[in-house]
């Protein structure tokens, strides 16, 4: 089970040490994946990473979660290699979306870093620039590193996009 970030309290700053960095605005390219469709809850996606996990091994993979804006369905990737059989492991392929993305960096010691996950991601979709058209994606760097990536419009000189919500709807 994942733990949730206290709100309040001194365990409250700890949470705050183990965000590595402020948001930075990257770029990505597509990345080719396979994956599990699970339920968005945390019991169903750790037993998805691990059903992903004991079918194709961790070793020299790259894990990504997916997930949009509706929270029913959360997606447990893991990057396609050209010797990889799919439908043998029971998984699906598809594509996760390149562009740009507000990045943070979140590090610490499974299982608490996971923890971190939801109230830092929910700190990221506060952006006016977000782009709702992709889906927010947990790339895990490393066993105690997670990236946490948000779409994000640009304008055509490259730079950040505003996307403002009025009651006419997206401006």
């Amino acid at each position: 089970m994942w733990p949730v970030a206290p709100k309040h309290g001194r365990k409250a700053s700890a949470y705050a040490a183990a965000v590595a960095e402020e948001q930075v605005l990257i770029e990505r390219g597509e990345v080719a994946v396979m994956f599990r469709r699970v339920a968005d809850e945390q019991t169903a996606i750790a037993r998805g990473m691990a059903e992903v996990e004991a079918a194709v091994g961790l070793r020299g993979r790259k894990y990504y979660g997916a997930f949009d804006d509706d929270g029913e369905e959360y997606r447990v990737c893991v990057q396609l290699r050209e010797s990889d059989d799919p439908e043998a492991f029971g998984l699906e392929v598809g594509t996760l979306p390149g562009g740009s993305y507000a990045r943070v960096r979140l590090s610490g010691e499974p299982p608490a870093v996971y923890g971190l996950i939801a109230p830092a991601f929910r700190r990221l979709c506060e952006r006016p620039d977000r782009d709702r058209s992709r889906p927010g994606i947990e790339y895990y760097r490393r066993r105690d590193t997670i990236d946490l990536l948000l779409p994000v419009v640009r304008d055509a000189g490259g730079r950040p996009g505003k996307t403002w919500t009025t009651g006419r709807g997206a401006e």
